[in-house]
């Protein structure tokens, strides 16, 4: 179908994309006010329940697709493979941070402006899951991965889902402020959808890949750092998250994963 086409699978993923954060957000932003409390929560429960309804109308209207095959199984596997993720993301971004402050381009942000935070880092986390990490791995990660699998190699999947998902970010809000930056920004990002694209191979559910996601924001708000020379920091994140990638894809081609792959293709099918 033409929905499926690869072409036309990117264009319709990167326009829900929009939608799901303008749309999903658009409740809270019409509602209340964006000092009170329940601003961000809303909005972020809005844009998770955007990225559920838009997916499955694209799925079901446009590609004829099966709901499965965005790798949202409910099997026993989902925690230990949501956790791995975080675990995995979090330690790239802090390995990252330390190896930047050990290199001088930047500083972790002082101890007496984390601690009166740290209350609140499950709050955090959670924000960052159900805003960013879920929605977009559901999207990209989830339906585009699956849908551009029936059309193009392995390899060629794990590049287009990496690279188009890091273009959209040259539009995102970052400390970035020179076009240079900007564009390592980018760059750092397609590194994130390498990590979480990679997961996606390895387990054949969404779940790691949406774990990745939220360890990336996980490591920042635990152990954030101020940067010096921001375009350095970015290449040593952006090479943390590549190296990450790797050796969950070197999981994968060991052969144990492959049967686990094969078999939860089969019960999607």
């Amino acid at each position: 179908m033409k929905a499926t086409h690869p072409v036309w699978a990117v264009l319709i993923t990167v326009a829900a994309m929009f939608a799901m954060v303008f749309g999903g957000s658009l409740p809270a932003t019409l509602l209340l006010a964006p000092g009170d409390l329940l601003y961000r929560p809303v909005g972020v429960v809005g844009i998770t329940l955007a990225s559920l309804a838009l997916v499955y109308l694209i799925r079901r209207f446009l590609g004829r697709q099966s709901w499965r095959g965005v790798g949202l199984t409910r099997t026993w596997r989902a925690v230990p493979h949501l956790l791995a993720g975080v675990l995995a993301g979090a330690v790239a971004v802090i390995a990252a941070g330390a190896l930047s402050v050990a290199l001088g381009v930047a500083t972790w942000v002082p101890w007496d402006t984390v601690r009166p935070q740290l209350p609140y880092v499950p709050l955090y986390v959670v924000i960052a899951l159900l805003g960013q990490a879920f929605p977009e791995e559901l999207l990209w990660r989830g339906h585009l991965y699956d849908t551009l699998s029936g059309r193009l190699s392995p390899k060629a999947v794990l590049i287009v889902v990496s690279v188009c998902f890091g273009a959209l970010h040259i539009i995102s809000q970052s400390a970035a402020d020179t076009p240079a930056e900007r564009l390592l920004y980018v760059l750092q990002a397609i590194g994130l959808g390498f990590a979480c694209a990679a997961a996606r191979a390895r387990t054949g559910t969404v779940w790691m890949a949406v774990g990745v996601h939220t360890g990336l924001h996980t490591g920042n708000i635990v152990l954030p750092t101020q940067d010096i020379q921001y375009g350095v920091q970015l290449v040593i994140v952006t090479c943390a998250l590549t190296v990450t990638g790797l050796l969950i894809l070197a999981r994968r081609r060991d052969g144990r994963a492959a049967p686990l792959e094969r078999r939860l293709v089969r019960e999607s099918s």
